[in-house]
């Protein structure tokens, strides 16, 4: 089980290995989501549906036979990148460096960590195609929490529960950063906010020994997880709090390979070089309570 981050390292490119950094550095769920290569364009594997029955019997007893359902399911890649142009006279001027045009580069690899972390949770295909379903369109029945219509304030209570939707111990919290402030203050003067460090040695805050990933904006500057969402009553005012846990057993992210970065050099109808940024990729939610989501959070 590697994360883009752990097998960026393992990668001889320092372009890809920048280009992976700075998807681990702007988006919480790629620095923690394992991913699995594949081959082919999309991914086969059974979900648990009904378990065998067992039974207890008495001496000279049989049992009832019975089998188990195993629901197949299929998970196909998706397409997202981007190419970045930089001029040739900005480099042979002076004007301008391979630096600089790293950091354009950098621009666009940021960019698509962005629109593929605000796929994660808002991706419908049936809007668009090109899009993996996010947590929002999958997350339905006992694994979406809804607090009262019209929304209501968060409790400790609450997000306790959303825990407790997990089957396991969940492996991190997603949430803007007013509900992160909402979370320490009602618990503050207990021991369930603590402090620890993520992969890239930044700190980051738990919440009852559970990361909590903070979800900022997407490509466009606009809020992911910010106080938009529907109350229930029509009003684009709450927002959710998502809890995951990861592995390749019940939730990971699939790839035919890590992000590909292309220097394609100079074009010959343009006077630019080129970078193309490319990732075939999405994510499996193999366990049926591997995420949860708890919505309609009122601001204060």
């Amino acid at each position: 089980m590697l994360t883009i981050l752990e097998a960026a390292k393992l990668n001889p490119s320092p372009l890809v290995q920048g280009v992976v950094e700075i998807f681990a550095r702007e988006n919480p769920v790629l620095l923690n989501l394992p991913f699995e290569d594949i081959n082919g364009p999309a991914y086969v594997y059974n979900r648990e549906g009904t378990l065998p029955g067992v039974a207890f019997r008495g001496i000279n007893e049989s049992y009832t036979e019975s089998t188990g359902v195993i629901n197949p399911q299929t998970e196909a890649l998706r397409i997202c990148g981007g190419e970045s142009d930089y001029d040739t006279f900005l480099i042979q001027t002076g004007t301008g460096t391979n630096d600089a045009r790293a950091v354009h580069d950098g621009l666009k690899a940021k960019a698509l960590a962005l629109r593929w972390g605000k796929a994660f949770f808002d991706g419908d295909s049936e809007t668009d195609p090109r899009e993996f379903d996010g947590l929002n369109k999958r997350l339905t029945g006992a694994q979406h929490i809804q607090l009262a219509v019209g929304g209501a304030a968060l409790t400790l209570a609450k997000l306790n529960e959303l825990i407790d939707a997990i089957q396991g111990a969940p492996s991190l919290l997603m949430m803007n950063k007013a509900l992160r402030r909402k979370v320490t203050d009602l618990a503050a003067g207990t021991s369930a906010v603590t402090m620890t460090m993520d992969q890239l040695g930044r700190p980051m805050t738990q919440y009852a020994g559970i990361p909590i990933g903070i979800i900022e904006d997407d490509e466009e500057g606009k809020p992911v997880l910010g106080f938009d969402e529907n109350d229930g009553q029509g009003n684009l005012d709450t927002a959710s709090i998502y809890a995951v846990r990861l592995g390749m057993d019940v939730f990971h992210g699939i790839q035919t390979a890590p992000v590909d970065v292309r220097d394609l050099g100079e074009l010959p109808n343009k006077p630019a070089f080129r970078t193309r940024i490319e990732w075939f990729a999405a994510y499996v939610l193999k366990h049926p309570k591997a995420a949860a989501r708890l919505s309609r959070i009122n601001a204060s």
